[in-house]
């Protein structure tokens, strides 16, 4: 059996290697090397305390988390360790977004806004699914004990894409019992994205979403502009081209069969938008 020496020694190099999935494998009682100093975490990171508690910094502000609460670190966020009390039992996961990138959605981009919306600036709180949080990681860890292979990798995707919604959806309700402190303009975001993810499938013009929010679509346009950098239409390409990667990559529909599902005039027309969106023709990105 694995010493806790031995996985804080794992952890920590694969939190320095950058490695997709970097896990505790199990509790610890401590914290690895390389968190014990201002680190860059890269991915969305996960820290479950079961007992005792710690302190640390997040973008330099100081915070601290006790037992039965549950940590979560936006990626790119600096991350730092202070301090830990000696009856102190951790699970750690950090883990990279962009093996999944093409399947996650939209419904990401309110979590991340949340993020920084949120008058916390960070998440630490008791969300009541600790234990079916740890089910993910167990299982994960699952995955890391076996060699490279084609039906581990997608086991490991499938799991991280389960994980990923569940946090979301811890998320959401988060941001539903919170939404006085994030002010209207961004409350009407959150309800766009939410609009698209649902909707995207079948409209595309910014008049269906401005509708739905009893707003005018030039007044939408300008305020999804203004908080995320891009407006309706192109949020809406974007769930699109997500969906389009993932059915190029991971299914054996024809071109012309995506452009049906999609409901583009022929294959040709699609052919352009997706080359107009990522630089590349659907045959050239499923053949890379």
């Amino acid at each position: 059996m694995d010493t806790q020496q031995e996985r804080l020694y794992r952890l920590n190099h694969a939190l320095l290697s950058g490695k997709d999935v970097c896990s505790s494998e199990g509790m610890l009682h401590d914290f690895p090397e390389s968190l014990k100093k201002p680190f860059q975490v890269n991915g969305v990171g996960v820290v479950v305390c079961r007992q005792g508690s710690f302190m640390f910094t997040l973008n330099q502000k100081d915070f601290s988390a006790k037992a039965n609460e549950t940590l979560f670190i936006p990626g790119g966020s600096v991350f730092q360790v202070c301090r830990q009390s000696e009856d102190a039992e951790v699970f750690i996961l950090v883990y990279q977004t962009e093996p999944i990138r093409d399947i996650i959605g939209n419904c990401v981009t309110s979590m991340h806004l949340y993020s920084q919306l949120a008058t916390e600036p960070c998440y630490v709180w008791s969300t009541g699914e600790e234990n079916e949080v740890l089910k993910y990681i167990s299982l994960l860890d699952n995955t890391l004990q076996i060699g490279e292979n084609t039906f581990n990798n997608y086991e490991q995707k499938l799991l991280l894409l389960g994980l990923t919604y569940r946090l979301c959806s811890i998320y959401n309700r988060k941001l539903i019992t919170q939404r006085a402190s994030v002010g209207h303009k961004h409350d009407i975001f959150i309800r766009l994205i939410q609009l698209i993810e649902k909707y995207y499938m079948e409209q595309r013009g910014v008049e269906f979403y401005a509708d739905k929010l009893c707003l005018s679509p030039k007044y939408l346009s300008v305020l999804s502009k203004s908080i995320c950098g891009y407006t309706v239409q192109e949020l809406v390409f974007k769930a699109i081209i997500r969906k389009s990667i993932s059915l190029l990559k991971n299914t054996q529909k024809s071109i012309q069969e995506i452009s049906d599902y999609f409901n583009f005039p022929n294959a040709s027309y699609f052919g352009t938008f997706f080359r107009k969106q990522t630089g590349e023709s659907p045959q050239q990105y499923r053949r890379k």
